[in-house]
């Protein structure tokens, strides 16, 4: 398999079950290493980091969102949201103005003391959303962010990827949903660990946002 991502691009990373989206998704994201070949992030040959430096550049460089939320039970929105910026070395009334301003983009800037059991679905991978944009990485991955809403929510979190996109953030959607890989800019078709189709491929057009301004911006990502 050979995938380039530039920056500020948009794609969908699709495939049905057993495709290898998944392994994809662990590769790309630096929990799993290649047996062959190379993956570079940010200008970085994961194959040549330590574990301490490869977990390192992952805090730094990569957002994740999953289709389970993984939010921490029992604390409020905006504490789950500063947990992203936890190894940032930031001190913690930092992080939380950080996570206001991040949960603010997402439309909840009202559901900030608000604990994972009050919140809809939606609101909850909003949440998740927020924390994985908090720190700026340079990639965002979105594992089926849409699987486990009704298709209000869906349309509604589609709705901030692209919003986000066009502020520059470099975001994979990686999804088995054909319709909702139709709506992003580039579709990534993959099956038995290959890509067999590679369409829509554009130049992206997202503005770079300054770092530190508590915006998700996303600056550059290949592999």
């Amino acid at each position: 398999m050979d995938l380039r991502v530039a920056r500020a691009e948009l794609l969908a990373i699709v495939g049905p079950s057993g495709s290898g989206k998944s392994t994809l998704l662990h590769i790309i994201g630096t929990l799993d290493r290649p047996t062959a070949g190379s993956v570079t992030i940010a200008g970085h040959d994961i194959a040549t980091l330590t574990d301490r430096r490869l977990s390192a550049l992952r805090a730094q460089h990569i957002g994740f969102v999953f289709q389970s939320f993984h939010l921490v039970p029992g604390i409020s929105a905006q504490d789950n949201v500063a947990e992203g910026l936890l190894y940032s070395g930031l001190p913690r009334a930092e992080r939380r103005r950080r996570a206001a301003v991040a949960l603010d983009r997402v439309g909840l800037a009202d559901r900030m003391a608000h604990r994972p059991h009050e919140l809809s679905g939606g609101q909850k991978q909003r949440v998740a959303i927020a924390r994985a944009v908090v720190g700026e990485p340079d990639l965002l991955l979105a594992d089926e962010p849409t699987g486990a809403l009704d298709s209000a929510s869906g349309e509604a979190v589609m709705a901030l990827l692209h919003d986000l996109n066009k502020e520059g953030a470099t975001i994979a959607v990686i999804t088995h949903d054909s319709e909702i890989a139709a709506e992003l800019p580039r579709q990534v078709r993959i099956r038995d660990g290959q890509v067999v189709a590679d369409e829509g491929r554009a130049a992206p057009t997202g503005k770079r946002r300054a770092p530190g301004t508590g915006h998700p911006g996303i600056r550059s990502a290949e592999r």
